[in-house]
């Protein structure tokens, strides 16, 4: 008897800490997959709302690519948080950036699903309408 393939997700999420577990438990719980592989840099909404030519969202492309061809991941997660140093911004701009963030990881080819979470000052994860 075999065993069914785990099922990975992909988060493009900010390096601070305090997001991490939260997201992960979000995207197992709702889209139950099994692990997360996670992309992160300082306030990367930020950088992929300026655009995909910088070498940091080159950086990002290509690991996203990884987890996607590697682990055949089937969602991918672009997240923004309350109180984030590496993209200091309002929350009402950091919606607009996972907007415009989620149109560029789109133009990007894969097919899986893209999403954006924002995760509020109580680290509670929820997805922008």
């Amino acid at each position: 008897m075999t065993t069914p393939p785990k099922r990975f997700g992909t988060s493009i999420n900010c390096m601070d800490g305090r997001v991490q577990i939260p997201v992960i438990e979000y995207l197992t719980r709702v889209y139950h997959l099994d692990y997360v592989d996670m992309v992160t840099e300082a306030g990367p909404v930020g950088i992929l709302s300026e655009g995909e030519d910088s070498a940091t969202a080159k950086s990002i492309r290509r690991r996203v690519e990884i987890s996607i061809t590697k682990h055949d991941s089937e969602l991918i997660a672009i997240v923004a948080h309350h109180d984030c140093a590496g993209n200091p911004v309002e929350r009402d701009e950091q919606l607009e950036q996972i907007g415009t963030a989620i149109r560029v990881v789109e133009s990007w080819g894969y097919k899986v699903r893209v999403i954006g979470l924002w995760v509020d000052e109580s680290w509670g994860v929820h997805e922008p309408e």
